[in-house]
């Protein structure tokens, strides 16, 4: 007797369950209805037929409820590196964040002038702050760093010779160059120097009538230790302005202030830079500045007019939202006293290790209890700034460490919660820093730990 095999549903019946509703509510008819089209035709091409409707809809809703599910989601940065390229780098305080979601929200002043109820330019939103907390003559901004630079050079020096130090020409993340920039924007790089020594006389014999300015890049992501020398910027922007031309200062991550207050080495601030002569300054907005992501620019005031007057200053601006945030970020600097309790980044940076040590002795129950037949233990361990920041100062930390078999399937299933937890592997272990886990993110990071799911 041949036993006789339901069909599939139809579309139609699917779409008319009550159990469907639910989905169409959710998700809307289009996408529901594709959904089902395409779990229907993968079970014909399989042979696969019969089965109940409901089959059918369940599969459909895990299918939409991942694709319906947020690309870009918050993390947990278990990874020892603060200012985390991969993971967003800086987290902006809460009233930041909140400035760009109600300015995208609302229509705003960006480029309107309410005293005299005509048009206005939306770098005044910044500029004056920017003016204040560096000491340059005036300021702009761009949409990262890599657009300042570019900017600059393409404002200064179009077809014209810009001598840098070879111990200078850094590589920064994903492959990206200062000579490839520089060659995008129209200048032509001279390198001089060598890479452990450059001096002063090599700038002086690289200047010739096809100069267009010198360059000084700050050494941000790396370092050059033993038989090294450098021209200070004091004596270079001499050398530049004894023949004429400009000096540009890249500081790359940059900072507003001496870090030295923390206890953190020193970094180059663009105030520095401004006194020790340099004509225009470039940094970034979202790594040790703790705003959003953003190249500043601040310099003498007919530089940063020439900047403006630039056609591609259009194409490299920021929209409302990040000028908001930015705006709110740098007037918390105005109060430099309580920057790190205010500013994430630095409050990250300059956290105690007998709070974070305490951090990761809380949650190490949750974790034990979550693999019993693993070795979990609290460990010293040292956190790295990032993005370009202070690369060979490490931080005093505390990890939790996950030791044994299946060390692959528990970084995937701590990768797979609502709050993916991202650590890092080394040594056979799994490494959860501690240092950017604060008190207010344990509870939540302990409860998803309890879901079931297989875990190794």
């Amino acid at each position: 007797m041949i036993q006789k095999i339901s069909p599939l549903p139809s579309v139609d019946a699917l779409l008319r369950t009550p159990e469907t509703s639910v989905l169409l509510t959710r998700f809307g008819r289009p996408a529901v209805t594709a959904a089902f089209r395409d779990i229907l035709s993968a079970r014909r091409a399989a042979g696969t037929f019969g089965g109940q409707p409901a089959d059918v809809i369940g599969q459909a809703a895990d299918h939409l409820a991942v694709r319906f599910t947020r690309s870009q989601r918050p993390v947990f940065n278990m990874t020892g590196t603060v200012l985390h390229t991969n993971l967003g780098r800086s987290p902006m305080p809460p009233e930041a964040a909140e400035a760009a979601a109600e300015a995208m929200r609302n229509a705003t002043t960006l480029e309107y002038d309410l005293e005299t109820g005509q048009r206005g330019e939306r770098d005044t939103h910044i500029s004056r702050l920017l003016c204040d907390l560096t000491g340059a003559e005036a300021a702009t901004v761009v949409n990262n760093n890599a657009a300042a630079v570019m900017l600059v050079l393409n404002t200064l020096a179009p077809g014209k010779e810009v001598p840098v130090s070879r111990g200078e020409l850094i590589e920064i993340g994903g492959a990206f160059r200062v000579p490839d920039i520089m060659s995008r924007s129209g200048a032509i790089l001279k390198e001089v120097g060598t890479t452990n020594r450059t001096h002063a006389r090599d700038y002086k014999d690289a200047i010739g009538p096809a100069t267009g300015a010198l360059m000084r890049v700050h050494q941000a992501n790396y370092a050059i230790v033993g038989f090294t020398a450098m021209v200070p910027a004091a004596t270079l922007s001499g050398i530049a302005h004894d023949a004429g031309i400009p000096l540009i200062d890249d500081l790359g991550s940059g900072s507003l202030v001496d870090l030295e207050r923390w206890g953190l080495p020193h970094e180059p601030t663009p105030r520095e830079s401004l006194e020790a002569g340099a004509d225009v300054v470039t940094f970034s907005g979202d790594k040790l500045l703790g705003g959003p992501q953003a190249g500043l620019i601040v310099g003498r005031g007919n530089v940063i007019a020439a900047l403006n007057r630039n056609p591609l200053k259009r194409a490299l601006r920021l929209d409302k939202g990040r000028l908001a945030a930015l705006e709110v970020v740098l007037r918390l600097y105005l109060d430099p006293d309580r920057l790190a309790e205010r500013v994430p980044a630095l409050r990250l940076l300059t956290r105690p290790e007998s709070d974070i040590r305490t951090t990761a002795e809380r949650i190490r129950g949750a974790l034990a209890a979550r693999w019993p037949d693993r070795t979990v233990t609290v460990e010293p361990c040292r956190s790295q700034i990032g993005s370009g920041a202070l690369p060979v100062d490490l931080l005093v930390s505390s990890a939790v460490t996950i030791e044994g078999k299946g060390l692959e399937n528990i970084t995937k299933f701590l990768r797979s919660l609502p709050r993916p937890v991202i650590g890092r592997v080394a040594r056979g272990q799994i490494i959860l820093d501690c240092r950017c886990l604060e008190s207010g993110d344990e509870e939540a990071f302990i409860a998803q730990l309890s879901g079931t799911g297989d875990t190794g």
